[in-house]
Order: structure tokens, then C-alpha cells, then sequence
């Protein structure tokens, strides 16, 4: 078989653009989008692991991991054997390198506009060579506490998070991403090499790439950097699937805001991946906004009362869900949040922006939720349920 044979090409005429998709025998997913002519040049390395990834087997041993684990991990991935860091090299070498944890994938990539190849070579290099010490994890507990301090002291992660632990009652998506003080204290350097033996390998993984570049010379280059054993694809333990209904319906909380905020979540059953899942989510959007969008009656009795938000947004949640579970894990729920930005002062027209919708598996419930920076509620039931403010108590207008 040639290497023209081991990439697909995918044609959309519709936007004028092409995908190449293939997977390597060491199972990574790779995709790549050519732009003849692009001076920039994009990369993203993704593991199909994430803060909820807690429980899981390892060699045939169940392992229970603190939260936290995941976000640990991707802090600690930029560091060499050397003493250097990644992130210094990427930078030298003129890319600008970053990462983010989220509940269900792990992500590094850059971009930059010349020596991709060799920029591509190190992201796959040090991702895939885990090195770490029981003394350079002591000193990240230290770095990554302040940062879990500092995201306690925010307003709206703090009630986004109260959100998802009204919304589902066991799955581990209601905790923090970085975990908590406590919970990280407990992260060993085995701990790591544990989650990264489990999670990081390419068969859990994808590669994707955008820029002026030859599908099947990035093919080739995957194929060369990384690992060529084809492991197991782990399979994550996220306890007894949840039903539809929320695990509390409304919560309030007092924290030193300008103005109070507010969110709104629901539950759905989630529809299957691929375009059913993509209509559902549009829908949800849609239906948020016609309710307490812009030009809602909503928003209007809002804003003519000086209380209505800049932006309001809506945003689609879904749990992760192992790969071999079974229909009615599935049939769980969706979740779908609506945030909005900082309070514009009055007689400034309003605005209205849309953010995507997460890429996560659909699996077990999702959350459909609404919000607007004046008002401080949050609840999360199917059925209408009276607002709670969080600095204020005051009546939340009817839709």
C-alpha cells in the first residue's frame, strides 16, 4: 500500500474546503486540513482524557485517581528530562505554544509560521515522554493551588460550577477541572505516569493540522515520532448513569460581585453523534434565545428596567460516557448553560453573541442552562423553579 492509499479525502464545495482523515496502526487519529497559500500554520495534540476520567482499569486494576489528576497532568507535560521546557522551545523556535484541560479531553497545540515541521516534532515528542519527581510535583501542588484559589475567588466559575452540581448528582463532570487543594495534595508522580500510560497513548488520541503542508508528509512524521505499539483504549468508570432530573433545583450564593448573576439549566436526553447530535444542540441555542434571547420579551423587560446583560450565550454540556456503554447509559442527558458578559451601562444598545457548543461525547445527561450577569439565580429542573439571587433576593420575570 503507498502512502497516497492511507489518507481519506473528504471534499466540502459548499465552504471550499478539504479534510484528509486517516488512523495510523498505532491507532492515533489524524486529520488535516491543506490551505495552499496560508502563511500560519496550526497544530492541536488531544487526548480523550479529562477531569471526569477519574476511575478507570490499568493492567486489570481498578485506580481510583483525586480530582484534579488530568489538569496535573497537562501542567506537568511541558517538562524535559533535560531540566528545559517545551514551552520555552516552542517559543525560541517562534510558535506560540499552549494547553487546556477540560471534563472530558486534554489538548496542546500551537501555531506559528515558520519550522513547522520541527515545532510538530517536539509537540509530538513531549507529549508522548512523560517525566516527572516526587520533588517537581510537590512544587506544581503549590503553583496549581493558588490557581485553584484564585478560581474559587470568580464569580462565574463558581456558579457555573453550583450549576453542575445541581444538574447531576454522582457523574464527576459536577466537580472542578483542577480539582480541589485537598484533592491534588494526594497526586503522586506515580499518579501521573498511571493516567498518562492509561490515556496518552495514540490510540486514545488524535492529531490535527491546518496549514500550507502535504496530508502525507504529516502522516509520515506522526507515524516517525510516535509510539508504534497500538494499546488498549482505556475504559473510564463514571459511575451509575443519571436520570433527568436535577439533583437540586435552585442554590444561591453571596460572593462581592458589581451586579448579580444568574443561570438556567435543563436536561435532555442526548441525541446520537454525528448530525442528530450537532441539530440538537442548534435547537437548544435556538430555543434559549427565542426565550430569554435579545430580542425575547424577557430580556426586554430586563433591560428596560436597567438589569439586562451585554451578551447572552448559550453553551451545550455533555458528560463523558465510555465507549462501551451500554444504550441506556446513553440515554442520559444533554446539558446546555446560557452565560452572559459584564452589565453594559444603560442606554447602550444590547448585543448578542452565540458561543459553540462543546464537542464532548453524548452519554450521560446533558444540560441546556441560560444566563443573564444582573440577576443571581440558578436552578435546574425541567419545570419552572423559583430564583434564588445571590447578593440581593429579588423576583426573577417570567419568560
Amino acid at each position: 500500500m503507498t502512502m497516497r492509499m492511507t489518507m481519506q479525502r473528504h471534499d466540502y464545495p459548499n465552504i471550499g474546503e478539504t479534510l484528509y482523515s486517516a488512523e495510523l496502526p498505532n491507532g492515533l487519529r489524524l486529520r488535516v486540513v491543506p490551505k495552499k497559500g496560508f502563511a500560519t500554520f496550526y497544530a492541536a495534540f488531544a487526548a480523550n482524557y479529562g477531569g471526569a476520567d477519574r476511575r478507570f482499569e490499568l493492567d486489570g486494576e481498578a485506580i481510583d485517581t483525586p480530582a484534579g489528576v488530568a489538569h496535573f497532568l497537562e501542567h506537568k507535560m511541558f517538562d524535559l528530562p533535560d531540566g528545559d521546557s517545551a514551552m520555552n522551545l516552542l517559543s525560541a523556535n517562534g510558535a506560540e505554544p499552549n494547553a487546556f484541560t477540560s471534563s472530558d479531553m486534554t489538548c496542546y497545540y500551537f501555531q506559528c509560521t515558520k519550522s513547522f515541521e520541527e515545532n510538530l516534532r517536539l509537540l509530538l515528542h513531549f507529549v508522548s515522554t512523560p517525566y516527572f519527581t516526587p520533588e517537581t510535583v510537590q512544587k506544581e501542588q503549590g503553583i496549581i493551588a493558588q490557581e485553584i484559589l484564585m478560581g474559587e475567588d470568580n464569580p462565574g466559575m463558581a456558579i457555573y460550577y453550583q450549576l453542575l452540581r445541581q444538574l447531576y448528582a454522582r457523574h464527576p463532570i459536577r466537580d472542578r477541572v483542577a480539582g480541589t487543594v485537598e484533592s491534588i495534595s494526594g497526586i503522586t508522580d506515580k499518579t501521573l505516569y498511571d493516567c498518562h500510560r492509561a490515556f496518552y497513548a495514540p490510540s486514545n488520541m488524535a492529531l490535527c493540522v491546518e496549514g500550507d503542508v502535504d496530508p502525507e508528509r504529516i502522516y509520515a512524521i506522526a507515524l516517525e515520532a510516535l509510539p508504534q505499539e497500538r494499546m488498549p483504549v482505556p475504559h473510564a468508570d463514571y459511575g451509575q448513569a443519571e436520570n433527568l432530573l436535577p439533583a437540586e433545583c435552585f442554590a444561591s450564593r453571596e460572593m462581592p460581585v458589581s451586579a448579580p448573576q444568574f443561570l438556567i439549566g435543563v436536561k435532555i436526553a442526548p441525541a446520537q453523534r454525528g448530525s442528530e447530535n450537532l441539530r440538537q444542540r442548534l435547537v437548544a441555542q435556538l430555543a434559549l434565545r427565542l426565550l430569554a434571547g435579545g430580542s425575547s420579551p424577557f430580556y426586554s423587560r430586563l433591560y428596560a428596567r436597567g438589569c439586562s446583560a451585554a451578551t447572552l450565550t448559550t453553551r451545550s454540556i455533555s458528560p463523558p460516557v465510555p465507549e462501551r456503554s451500554s444504550s441506556a447509559e446513553r440515554a442520559s442527558s444533554r446539558s446546555v448553560c446560557w452565560r452572559s458578559s459584564r452589565p453594559r451601562p444603560r442606554g447602550y444598545p444590547p448585543r448578542a453573541s452565540s458561543r459553540s457548543a462543546l464537542n464532548a461525547p453524548s452519554g450521560h445527561p446533558s444540560a441546556h442552562a441560560c444566563a443573564d450577569s444582573r440577576i443571581s439565580t440558578m436552578c435546574a429542573s425541567r419545570s419552572r423553579a423559583r430564583p434564588l439571587t445571590g447578593t440581593t433576593r429579588s423576583r426573577l420575570p417570567q419568560f
